[in-house]
């Protein structure tokens, strides 16, 4: 992957507070016409030469397609005009063709107008998503292949697309349906690795997993997964799961799953949530006995893991960490994406307003926020799929376990919201957590840090930043996965590749460019990594837990099918 293409990638990415933001508020708004709108139509109304030249190319264009001469074409990789009826029918052909001018010729109209950055980067997101929006291949039988299948079917096509639009216009999250859930049972083919939940407080579960191989690191690993989804990202089905590799290649694995909050949790914020980090990795170090563990998280999960390092380190407990791996996790939230321009902080507020009065942020309004960062993928594809040719979205474990939404109590809410929009972990003393001031800078232990190039949710660049916040040494790793692939990412993928640079320097950019790339998953690059670090192999435990914390319940427990 090109460097110009990474920063593409990174550019159509969205920071944690417009993800937060969005949730509260809901995503539409982004499509109502604004201030950013009308001083674009302003300006261009101020320069109407080059407007009517504009829209005078646009009418020569149009011309030209009429008699057949146009030589508009899509883009290479367009799926939405892939099928051969789109060039061999000439009115379909006609048609693609008008829109993709109409569409190049906005694109250009937003460039000529005297707009400041974040202007026009409001106004080409909403054009970009209505002219999405209003593509043929969303309209039925203009498209061949659902003209096709009314055909094939005889209409029932457009009768089940037609049942299922109305099923999910029904209730949350207003989106197409993406996954068949039906072939997936968790604790059976998915959150399958045994183990058992052997600490469990109001906040969180503990699963410990059991040994795999006859010895094992003495320094446990504790993973702090995401608090906007379940933990099983990193569980997913046999053969696919970090968990089951991590556990054969000798690893102690033990992850937290959050308990799913309502109403009455509402109050639960930072402290509440570091606190709970901080009783399980106590009933870490008791269960294996090891006064050392490998703190690890993963996207918010990851904010976290950092805030909880810094705070052991303010109280002058960080030799209980012998080193931190962060997973596709921001830290510092400046500038990152496009989109960023698209949130402020009286829109903060009210997010905040509208969380508290609920109690808690709704997973599924998180579902259609992430769902409308990439329409072309996650809206319009399914579009089409379900609704005009009436089938079933696949059955797939990812989009499976990315259905299976979660809550964010309100204060979590709150307190993620100010962190973003005020970027408080990148000055020392920003933020206190239980009465300690947080400073990334006094994190000595080593880290690991992992990004997605194509991830559109944490961007790469900002994910690189971390490695100038830290105080230890810091080996970054880049995959050419996105947000959830580069998680799910087991060795023996021959299309698999990430990149390497001992050089940490301040730009993201450069490090790119000087990277080594290399064949195969991180995973096996992170192994070796904590192997050097998690001490001596001594014999497996025979048994979970300890005398004082029986297991409790198999894995994947009880919180994890909270609804």
């Amino acid at each position: 992957m090109t460097t110009s293409t990474a920063t593409r990638l990174a550019d159509a990415a969205a920071p944690l507070d417009v993800l937060l933001v969005d949730a509260a508020l809901g995503p539409f708004r982004r499509f109502v016409p604004d201030a950013s709108t009308a001083r674009w139509a302003l300006s261009l109304a101020r320069r109407p030469r080059t407007t009517v030249r504009r829209l005078g190319g646009l009418a020569g264009e149009a011309a030209r397609i009429a008699v057949g001469a146009s030589d508009v074409t899509p883009r290479r990789g367009d799926r939405r005009f892939a099928d051969v009826g789109w060039t061999d029918n000439p009115l379909l052909r006609r048609l693609v063709q008008l829109y993709l001018a109409s569409g190049r010729t906005l694109d250009q109209l937003v460039d000529d107008a005297a707009l400041d950055p974040r202007d026009r980067q409001r106004v080409r997101f909403l054009l970009e998503n209505v002219v999405e929006a209003l593509s043929p291949s969303n309209v039925p039988l203009v498209n061949p292949a659902s003209a096709k299948a009314v055909v094939d079917t005889a209409g029932l096509s457009l009768a089940r697309g037609a049942a299922q639009l109305v099923k999910d216009l029904a209730a949350s999250p207003r989106i197409p349906d993406m996954v068949d859930t039906s072939g997936f049972t968790l604790g059976e083919n998915v959150a399958a690795t045994p183990g058992a939940v052997v600490f469990r407080n109001d906040v969180l579960e503990l699963i410990q997993y059991a040994p795999q191989a006859d010895e094992v690191s003495e320094v446990p690993v504790l993973v702090v997964p995401p608090t906007i989804n379940k933990f099983y990202a990193i569980d997913l089905a046999p053969g696919r799961s970090l968990v089951e590799h991590s556990v054969q290649q000798g690893r102690q694995m033990l992850v937290i799953s959050w308990r799913n909050p309502d109403t009455r949790h509402a109050a639960w914020d930072f402290d509440t949530y570091v606190r709970a980090i901080l009783d399980a990795l106590e009933a870490v170090e008791e269960v294996t006995g090891s006064t050392r563990t490998v703190l690890a998280g993963i996207c918010s999960g990851g904010i976290l893991a950092s805030i909880v390092a810094a705070y052991l380190a303010g109280i002058g407990q960080q030799d209980r960490l012998t080193a931190l791996v962060l997973a596709v996790t921001v830290i510092d939230n400046a500038g990152a994406g496009t989109v960023a321009a698209l949130t402020d902080p009286r829109l903060a507020e009210l997010a905040k307003a509208r969380s508290a009065r609920k109690g808690y942020l709704d997973g599924r309004a998180l579902a259609e926020v992430f769902a409308w960062l990439r329409p072309s993928d996650l809206i319009w594809n399914y579009w089409v799929n379900n609704y005009l040719l009436g089938k079933r979205p696949p059955a797939f474990d990812i989009l499976f376990w990315n259905a299976d939404t979660t809550r964010m109590s309100a204060g979590l809410h709150a307190d993620f919201v100010d962190l973003a929009m005020e970027n408080q972990l990148t000055r020392p003393g920003s933020l206190s957590v239980l009465g300690v001031p947080i400073d990334l800078g006094k994190v000595t232990v080593d880290s690991y840090v992992v990004a997605g190039i194509a991830d559109h949710i944490t961007p790469w660049e900002n994910c690189y930043r971390t490695t100038q916040l830290l105080g230890g040494e810091t080996r970054f790793i880049l995959s050419t996965s996105g947000h959830i692939a580069a998680l799910v990412n087991p060795p023996g993928n021959p299309k698999a590749t990430y990149h390497t640079n001992d050089e940490h320097g301040p730009d993201a950019t450069a490090w790119l460019k000087g990277a080594q790339t290399h064949q195969g998953s991180w995973w096996t690059d992170v192994s070796e990594w904590l192997d050097e670090r998690c001490g001596e192999r001594v014999p497996a435990p025979k048994d979970l837990g300890s005398t004082r914390l029986r297991p409790l319940v198999e894995a994947p427990g009880t919180y994890v099918f909270d609804k």
